[in-house]
């Protein structure tokens, strides 16, 4: 692995293979008595969160102290930043501290990109923007891999707000390259500028028509209606969009049998995604949540304890 974290590009697929072994053995840790291993111990972590968040600073937080890292949690409104300091200045301010790692959110896109330009110490990108969040597209293809093997040839829809979506720009990366078909559905008004293009250099499909695509996917992931983000009227009433996009009670009958229903969350139930299929014996989305803790757990001992930590030491 490289010394960052920042995008899906950062990570081969042999990379991914080895965080997902890894990610196996620290999910096993989640079932003792006792969660701790000593691999980071006396190093300390610190998730500096500019946007809110519960699952993946939760998350990282929980996976750094089962490792016996020293994590220190910051948000934006406990920082400097809400008096006016630069986020140049904040991060620096904080790494001269002698922390080891950084896990960054903000809502700037690239904005971990240009922070692990001004630091020496591993950077992973908790999501910025509307560009990339790594560990939510590992997490995802590690949960469809415990659910259905291997992912190559398999068809994985991924429906709903595609343009706020960093989570499908991710996912859509890390599917592909472990040999997934993805097809991705949205409403004209959803569906990114470019998006043409950049499909057919990736490798993916794009479809406006969820009812032609349920019946042939063997996952589907929903993504949230992200309402914050959207100055316009993407679409003319929630219950529209429901009744074309959202999957419902009567579209779980088009779903293969035990097809696994995805979700980031956090869920806008009855909007997205319907509470049948929310709570779903084929819903893997408190699996997602547990996977989540694995695979920080396995990045965070990558980059601050594996091979790949010990070359960036010693300009390997």
């Amino acid at each position: 692995m490289k010394k960052h974290l920042l995008s899906i590009d950062d990570l081969t697929v042999d990379d991914v293979h080895a965080l997902f072994e890894t990610a196996a053995e620290m999910h096993d840790v989640q079932r003792r008595d006792v969660k701790k291993l000593p691999a980071l111990r006396g190093k300390t972590v610190i998730n500096l969160f500019f946007e809110d968040s519960t699952r993946t600073r939760s998350s990282f937080e929980i996976a750094g102290k089962w490792l016996s890292a020293d994590v220190i949690n910051l948000s934006a409104k406990g920082s400097s930043t809400s008096k006016g300091e630069s986020l140049r200045d904040t991060v620096l301010t904080v790494t001269a501290m002698g922390i080891d790692g950084l896990v960054m959110r903000h809502s700037a896109s690239g904005a971990a990109h240009q922070v692990a330009g001004w630091l020496d110490i591993p950077v992973i990108n908790a999501g910025d923007g509307t560009h990339e969040h790594p560990t939510q597209a590992l997490l995802d293809a590690y949960t469809l891999t415990r659910r259905l093997g291997s992912l190559e040839g398999r068809h994985i829809a991924i429906v709903g707000d595609l343009t706020h979506s960093r989570v499908f720009r991710s996912g859509v990366k890390c599917l592909t390259k472990l040999g997934a078909e993805v097809t991705v559905v949205a409403p004209p008004t959803l569906m990114p500028s470019g998006i043409t293009a950049w499909s057919k250099d990736a490798g993916f499909a794009t479809s406006y028509d969820v009812d032609a695509v349920l019946p042939t996917a063997d996952a589907v992931m929903m993504l949230r209606v992200q309402k914050e983000r959207m100055s316009g009227g993407y679409f003319p009433t929630a219950r529209e969009y429901t009744v074309g996009y959202g999957l419902t009670r009567s579209r779980l009958a088009l779903l293969k049998e035990g097809a696994p229903i995805l979700h980031p969350g956090p869920m806008n139930r009855g909007l997205e995604i319907a509470p049948e299929a929310a709570d779903a014996a084929s819903s893997a989305v408190l699996d997602q949540v547990s996977a989540g803790v694995a695979i920080r757990m396995s990045v965070l001992y990558h980059l601050l304890a594996g091979p790949s930590a010990a070359a960036a030491t010693t300009g390997e």
